[in-house]
């Protein structure tokens, strides 16, 4: 679903603002995405969120990029997917150049090493405060419920490829809710 009324500068600014203001990678992006996409401009709806999340994450590369791609062909077909793409990769780009050459200098400062142990817990509030944002439009049902936690399971303690758990999830899900088209699976905002 291309969007007319949204033009590829506002597609730009909006990315570079998300890729400026997001400190530890994709998962540290969700909640900001969300926050931004979803509730303010509007542009794409929770379900559609964590749909796209999913791809991104079952997809080789890194997960902000697979993120602004996926997003802004939504918006703009291809041209918006390289825009987005530009603008949420751009303030990293700039920020690890400056970073790597004062880094080179001061690498074994404890002020650095500690600055850095310092923002580690920040980012991890970050990625559970998405995951309990996107958790309450899931799981309406029990059968989320049980995939979440099979899931999670399957992942951190059976060591399972999250992609085949991915797999296993999306056909589990389309046996239990083919049934049930029509109905609404998840909640929107």
């Amino acid at each position: 679903m291309q969007r007319k009324d949204i033009s590829l500068f506002n597609i730009f600014w909006t990315f570079i603002k998300i890729g400026a203001f997001t400190f530890g990678g994709g998962y540290a992006m969700i909640p900001i995405i969300e926050k931004e996409l979803v509730h303010e401009k509007k542009w794409i709806e929770d379900k559609e969120l964590i749909d796209i999340i999913a791809v991104s994450q079952s997809i080789p590369g890194a997960l902000a990029v697979n993120l602004s791609v996926f997003i802004g062909n939504q918006l703009k077909s291809w041209l918006g997917a390289i825009i987005s793409c530009v603008g949420v990769v751009l303030p990293s780009f700039i920020t690890i150049v400056v970073i790597a050459e004062i880094f080179e200098k001061f690498n074994n400062s404890v002020v650095v090493q500690t600055f850095f142990t310092g923002i580690r817990p920040a980012v991890v509030s970050l990625i559970l405060l998405a995951i309990l944002q996107l958790k309450q439009s899931v799981a309406k049902n029990w059968i989320n419920l049980i995939l979440i936690v099979g899931s999670f399971v399957s992942i951190e303690f059976l060591n399972i490829n999250p992609i085949i758990v991915i797999i296993v999830s999306g056909v589990v899900g389309y046996i239990f809710f083919k049934e049930r088209e029509g109905e609404q699976l998840y909640e929107t905002n």
